[in-house]
């Protein structure tokens, strides 16, 4: 049977059912959880329920579950390939506890101990924590993986070239690349939301990326952004596909919603590994979450949602991508209500993905109809940016014409550069130094200097 907790704050007695409750009400405000009823009802309580779980030992995750075992194949991943080995020095610990450990520890110990914690662990340890603690921590975190090039080196920044257009109008999409790529931006992936499922249209999509890739020697990858059966398709077919990109979540419910279960991720993964065309490794996916994806979905198990959001890096972890995103503010209002809610949202996620051993980037976005504009994402880059992000959006003017949503754009990634001294994917700098687009440092050189370049890359842009 699940525990009760109490505390008493200021001479109240508040109690709490089980650790799901719990947890809940700990979590800083957000109006996805005050949309599910499952909020705490005020600032008292919510002290009230932190201070309880401060006290909760890190083994009652592996027993009390917040999601059902026998109902949900993703507790069933979490608890099934637990490391005990991982988990053994931090056992004794409180969350509170956990807390304390993770601010003193250094990158290996928490390389060491990745293993070792669940998504609800790290999510709660999160709930505690303020938000110079969770820029403190993953800032010593490092996961690095590799296809083409190599990402999450520390003192690195990729970015995620995003040349959506909203009718697939390969002229349109080659404009945008050649862009982004004059800016230094693609060093993540050059990749593409599409506006289509034709597997046709897709596929010409996937030849388009992989010959620019190949006629300029890129060392990058490139992924086009479909249900990830589209891509086993494609690549049934023949098709030239670096990466399989798939929305995923924190449910098995969730999941179902967007398609999925593990034994399809598990299929894709194998049939991409299958192409062998990473020269520097084989991590072959890109997974896509975001606060909020499992309530929307009415899969969310009465689990806050930022636990959820955790429990969708436990899936990610499994499949051992190349890149995962959180598309923060994405959702709408409903979930993120303005910038405050968003920005922390967007250092609690890159805290719990990191701390899971999970590539972990942010596309630091909103939607019109949110409170937030342009000066909240500079705070959450910026603040991503001293963490040690993996990688953000590369998007022209930062307004995705396709998607309709405000996000990152190529000048952004360059002011972060600049102020806090971050380079690019090696392979993709030295890249930019032979084409006589950036000099030895990683600073773009002026547009005089890059002639060449240029010519080539509009005669590119001109064949579409």
């Amino acid at each position: 049977m699940p525990a009760t907790y109490h505390h008493t704050v200021s001479g109240q007695r508040w109690s709490f059912c089980d650790l799901r409750e719990v947890m809940a009400k700990a979590t800083p405000a957000r109006s996805g959880d005050t949309l599910a009823g499952i909020a705490a009802g005020s600032a008292v309580e919510r002290m009230a329920a932190r201070m309880c779980l401060a006290d909760v030992p890190l083994a009652r995750f592996l027993n009390e579950a917040l999601v059902p075992y026998e109902v949900d194949e993703v507790t069933r991943l979490i608890i099934d390939t637990h490391d005990a080995m991982a988990f053994a020095p931090i056992a004794h610990l409180t969350v509170g506890g956990l807390r304390d450990w993770l601010l003193a520890a250094d990158t290996a110990a928490l390389t060491a101990v990745a293993p070792g914690l669940t998504p609800e662990m790290a999510a709660a340890v999160s709930k505690l924590m303020r938000n110079q603690d969770l820029i403190a921590v993953t800032r010593n975190c490092r996961v690095v993986t590799r296809f083409r090039n190599t990402l999450g080196l520390p003192g690195h920044l990729a970015v995620r070239l995003q040349p959506n257009h909203p009718t697939d109008d390969l002229r349109g999409i080659a404009a945008s690349m050649v862009d982004g790529l004059l800016y230094g931006a693609g060093d993540a992936v050059i990749g593409i939301n599409p506006a289509t499922d034709s597997i046709a249209a897709l596929t010409g999509l996937v030849h388009m990326l992989d010959e620019v890739i190949t006629k300029l020697q890129i060392p990058t990858q490139s992924c086009v952004l479909t249900h990830v059966t589209n891509t086993v398709q494609m690549i049934e077919q023949g098709a030239p596909v670096d990466l399989v990109f798939q929305s995923i979540a924190g449910t098995e419910k969730a999941n179902a919603g967007f398609g999925v279960n593990l034994a399809l991720l598990h299929e894709a993964r194998q049939a991409a590994l299958s192409l062998k065309r990473g020269t520097l490794g084989n991590n072959v996916m890109y997974f896509e979450t975001g606060q909020g994806s499992a309530l929307s979905a009415n899969a969310h198990h009465g689990v806050d949602q930022q636990t959820c959001e955790a429990r969708a890096y436990g899936v990610a972890r499994a499949f051992s991508p190349l890149l995962t995103n959180t598309v923060v503010g994405f959702i709408g209002p409903e979930y993120l209500y303005d910038g405050k809610q968003i920005i922390r949202a967007g250092l609690e996620d890159h805290f719990c993905g990191k701390l899971l051993g999970v590539p972990l980037g942010c596309d630091v976005c909103y939607t019109n109809h949110a409170e937030a504009d342009s000066d909240d994402m500079d705070t959450l880059m910026t603040l991503l940016g001293v963490a040690g992000l993996t990688f953000i959006m590369g998007v022209p003017g930062a307004d995705d014409i396709m998607l309709n949503y405000q996000s990152t754009s190529f000048h952004d990634a360059l002011y972060l550069r600049e102020v806090l001294g971050l380079q690019r994917a090696p392979e993709f700098e030295a890249w930019l130094q032979r084409m006589h687009l950036a000099d030895g440092t990683g600073r773009l050189l002026p547009a005089v200097q890059q002639q060449a370049a240029i010519a080539q890359l509009r005669q590119i842009g001109m064949q579409r």
